[in-house]
């Protein structure tokens, strides 16, 4: 129950965003690639934690939150860009979701990942379980998050995607305050 819960609270990040992509109009295509990525970067990035986090994190402590809100602000504010932008054929060319975008998001919801897998040999929880487990469950809830996203973006129309973008830099400052605090 400890490894499941964990698993979710690190997914919880990728599965607003794919939510908020979906609300972009991002294609069916797209969401399986978006969920992949953050499949892959949960799982590595934990592994890469319990494997030798302690020191990754001490190198980059001191700018994760910045790094991690700089991406969503980026991400998000892009969206909210394309809330108020009238040209609906730009916005259906730029529904696609390019490798650098992929490689930004994966990174952005993943850091926390980094955190967490440090704690897992301390947990006694298995590495190589929990961090599959953190990377499928991302997976699943990715695709879920994207198919609430999609109905919502379908009723609500730009009025969503304006507030996904909102979302995006709330998390990312969500982040931040919390990295400041401790």
């Amino acid at each position: 129950m400890t490894l499941f819960l964990l698993a979710l609270g690190v997914a919880m990040d990728a599965t607003a965003v794919s939510g908020g992509m979906a609300i972009r109009g991002a294609r069916p295509p797209d969401i399986l690639k978006l969920a992949v990525t953050f499949g892959l970067f949960q799982f590595g990035m934990s592994l890469a934690g319990a494997l030798g986090g302690k020191v990754i994190l001490t190198r980059f402590a001191a700018v994760d939150h910045w790094i991690a809100f700089g991406l969503l602000a980026l991400v998000g504010g892009h969206m909210i860009y394309e809330a108020f932008s009238h040209d609906e054929e730009e916005r259906a060319a730029s529904t696609g979701i390019k490798l650098p975008m992929l490689m930004t998001l994966g990174v952005a919801t993943s850091i926390d990942a980094l955190a967490v897998g440090v704690t897992l040999p301390a947990l006694e929880l298995g590495v190589i379980l929990s961090t599959g487990l953190i990377g499928v469950l991302t997976f699943v809830l990715s695709v879920l998050g994207a198919w609430a996203g999609k109905r919502l973006g379908e009723r609500f129309g730009t009025s969503i995607e304006l507030l996904g973008g909102v979302v995006l830099i709330g998390i990312g400052l969500k982040t931040l305050v919390e990295h400041l605090n401790h």
